[in-house]
């Protein structure tokens, strides 16, 4: 049914591809750099106010009373530092309502805003002063930090507005980043979350620019923090990885608050000596790194004063070696390499209707596969709806936030009950539909390869980073599709073992990158779907996709036919053309020529 000829002349534009793609490459932007010296951040002070704010506020879960108070003592040291006719800070605090670690709570963020000297964009610091654990000093650093740049703002003159933010919910789900990010005070440059400044131990990128939505930060916004680094700090703050930068494309995950900033779309990156993860509770804090950080963040903020607004487009490229691959590159090669199997379908099918065959059945039979995953989607759904699962925020969540514990496991197990029940009753559904369970017809098998390709068409338009997960199922799976080519069963399960590849190295690195098992990942997953991060069109759209792997499951486990059983689609020749011989001889006589 499949013809391996077209299937080889569709790599064909593949080449035209490649040779755009090179010469689309574009060298990175270079720094922003300032030539004040940020000897004005004290280390030694920021470190004795961050080891007296743990010591007399110990317990700062989001909400809690402890994280109030913190949040009255930073505003009145910030109103301590003159109203802004004087050079200090206009001070203002907002209260809302979020969804935390511990459930939906009241939050406060704490605003102090330092007019510029000009009407240019203002630019936002902003720390989380909550957090899970009891003391967190290392958590706590980002806000001794930022009281210390308040310190030194209110004493110099700036040419942009500076905002400086003191929020609650950083500990888990960026409740306090996301409501600002929802209603800013106006047009924003840019924006730099300080986290874990002052941390023994380190983990890069000490930049993070991850974003919840699609896209990181600016380019030239991540180069400028990285190269502040460089110079007061003397280390090199590594950079995200290729693998890493595809991985948070491809599927939108970042537990930092510049997650919900970039999502929201304000350009923002976070500073962290711990990288992405994040510091332990009982992480051991330096003030020789707290002074290095803090005036590499002072250094950065002097670059962005004076230079031209950053972009609010997301990069959505990829860094390859010292170039980027800009995202329309990416996406012209993937659409060359789609090509293959669209052209396979479309002569499939076309050679189906010549059979006088049907594809309707097929297909309600493939996308019945994924009814079981989208129910128990929706069940993840109805636990934080009816507040069976306590605590589910809306963003990604630390490990260390909410981690794997009895009640964790018990949800888990639920989802996975329902999950088995809606297995139990598909083969019922099947029949009340009047659809065999098993696979029984030439065209199941090209309905699962139309529904596959189907999503990974709409990933190759909405995402085409997302779509790199289903790539290879599409093409390791094609001779699954065509019942005479389909191998025996050990070869079979190979290839659909093949094509979960990417999403197993998908799941590998966030497990490693959030440092958790296979438990812990899983449990990820399940919060991402009650909170929301997930939504209902992207969680049909999963359901569909692991319908496909469920389907080509079950085409791997069916015997493949035997050769020549297939119903010979070639119409009889009844006159002279190109498939039939028309040389000398056809038309007899051959006799008489040789005779003479």
């Amino acid at each position: 049914m499949l013809n391996g000829r077209l299937y080889r002349a569709a790599f064909a534009p593949l080449l035209l591809a490649l040779a755009v793609a090179a010469f689309s490459l574009t060298a990175p932007p270079p720094p922003l750099t300032s030539t004040l010296a940020p000897d004005a951040f004290d280390g030694a002070r920021a470190l004795a106010e961050l080891k007296s704010l743990a010591a007399e506020f110990p317990d700062r879960r989001p909400g809690s009373p402890g994280d109030e108070e913190l949040a009255a003592r930073i505003a009145q040291t910030l109103e301590g530092l003159g109203g802004a006719g004087r050079g200090g800070f206009q001070v203002h605090t907002r209260r809302f309502q979020a969804q935390t670690i511990d459930g939906e709570r009241t939050l406060e963020t704490v605003i102090a805003q330092r007019p510029g000297a000009s009407g240019a964009t203002p630019i936002v610091i902003l720390a989380h002063r909550d957090a899970a654990a009891r003391g967190a000093e290392a958590e706590l650093s980002g806000t001794a930090a930022l009281l210390e740049l308040a310190r030194v703002f209110a004493a110099r003159e700036t040419e942009r507005t500076i905002i400086l933010l003191s929020t609650s919910g950083g500990s888990g789900g960026d409740a306090g980043a996301a409501d600002f990010a929802a209603y800013p005070p106006g047009p924003l440059d840019a924006a730099i979350a300080l986290g874990d400044l002052a941390g023994v131990r380190e983990r890069k990128p000490f930049v993070v620019p991850y974003s919840n939505g699609f896209g990181s930060a600016p380019l030239l916004l991540q180069r400028t923090l990285a190269g502040a680094i460089t110079q007061e700090v003397g280390v090199d703050p590594g950079a995200p990885s290729a693998i890493g930068a595809l991985a948070h494309l491809a599927f939108p995950f970042a537990v930092g608050e510049e997650g919900a900033l970039n999502a929201g779309g304000l350009p923002a990156v976070l500073v962290q000596v711990s990288g992405e993860a994040g510091p332990s509770p009982r992480e051991r804090v330096s003030a020789e790194r707290l002074e290095g950080f803090g005036r590499a963040v002072l250094s950065a903020v002097d670059a962005l004063d004076t230079a031209p607004d950053i972009s609010s487009a997301p990069q959505t490229g990829v860094l390859v070696a010292p170039k980027t691959l800009p995202e329309w590159a990416l996406r012209l090669l993937l659409g060359a390499l789609l090509l293959g199997p669209l052209i396979l379908a479309a002569d499939g099918l076309a050679r189906l209707r010549r059979r006088r065959g049907t594809i309707g059945r097929g297909l309600l039979w493939a996308l019945a596969c994924a009814l079981p995953f989208f129910v128990a989607a929706l069940f993840a759904r109805a636990l934080a709806w009816l507040d069976i699962l306590h605590a589910a925020p809306a963003m990604p969540v630390p490990a260390s936030a909410l981690p794997l514990d009895g009640s964790a496991i018990r949800a888990m197990l639920a989802v996975a009950v329902v999950l088995g029940i809606g297995w139990l009753a598909w083969p019922i559904l099947l029949r009340r539909l009047g659809l065999s369970v098993r696979p029984d017809s030439e065209a199941t098998g090209m309905s699962v390869l139309l529904v596959l390709l189907g999503v990974s068409l709409v990933a190759w338009v909405l995402n085409p980073y997302a779509a790199l997960l289903v790539l290879g199922a599409l093409h390791l799976w094609l001779p699954l599709v065509d019942s005479e080519l389909r191998p025996r069963r050990p070869v079979a399960l190979t290839l659909v073992a093949l094509g979960l590849a990417p999403l197993v190295l998908l799941l590998a690195f966030y497990a490693r990158e959030l440092g958790v098992g296979p438990g812990g990942i899983m449990w990820e997953a399940l919060l991402a779907l009650a909170g929301g991060h997930v939504g209902i069109p992207a969680a049909m759209l999963w359901s569909v996709a692991f319908g496909c792997v469920a389907a080509a499951t079950l085409l791997a486990l069916t015997p493949p036919a035997a050769p020549g059983s297939g119903t010979d689609d070639r119409a009889p020749v009844t006159i002279r053309g190109p498939r039939s011989y028309a040389g000398p001889g056809s038309l007899g006589g051959t006799e008489s020529a040789l005779r003479r």
